[in-house]
């Protein structure tokens, strides 16, 4: 949206540490989803990690209160700007990503709280990991709001409810697919 950027924060748990043989499929899909990304129309940037190479960390990574007494200290967690929801929508929901997604319950456990959390913010700015944090909270706690909402109920930077252009996503991902293809062959390649 003009004079916006959409924020996205995602959380989860693993079945097992990142390490672990049963979390390998995640691990091994994990820099072609980045590299997918980054590739993608609409894709304005995302978080790295401390002590990881790449883009650099916006901020302290901090989660949200939903690790507490899981036995983790880390969780698989991104933070991502885009230009919109439907450039978002084309990268979530088609090719590599959308391969990953196939898995997902192979990887990480069955959760209470939404696993994905969505929200503007001003040109110019971009969020840091306490931000997704609380937004997530937040969007478990009270619902959908122009403060923390979902791709199934939106909103616009005004606060004013928004319909995903369905025809946006679709021809998004059909730009998005031929820049992909080099990765998806590598990602059908990988165990589930």
């Amino acid at each position: 949206m003009r004079g916006h950027r959409l924020a996205a924060y995602n959380f989860g748990l693993h079945v097992d540490d990142y390490e672990s043989p049963r979390v390998e499929g995640f691990r091994l899909r994990e820099p072609l989803n980045f590299e997918a990304a980054s590739r993608a129309d609409g894709y304005v940037g995302r978080s790295g990690y401390d002590d990881v190479p790449g883009p650099e960390s916006w901020g302290e990574k901090v989660y949200p209160r939903f690790i507490k007494g899981s036995g983790f200290e880390d969780a698989p967690s991104s933070l991502s700007l885009w230009a919109d929801l439907e450039a978002l929508m084309a990268f979530t929901y088609n090719g590599v990503h959308a391969d990953a997604l196939k898995y997902a319950r192979n990887w990480n456990q069955k959760q209470a709280w939404p696993s994905l959390v969505l929200w503007w913010v001003p040109d110019g700015l971009r969020p840091v990991w306490a931000d997704g944090a609380q937004r997530l909270e937040y969007l478990h706690d009270n619902g959908p709001t122009p403060r923390a909402f979902t791709f199934k109920v939106a909103f616009c930077p005004d606060g004013n409810p928004v319909a995903i252009d369905r025809n946006r996503v679709k021809a998004k991902a059909e730009h998005n697919a031929p820049g992909q293809e080099d990765l998806l062959a590598v990602a059908r390649t990988l165990k589930p």
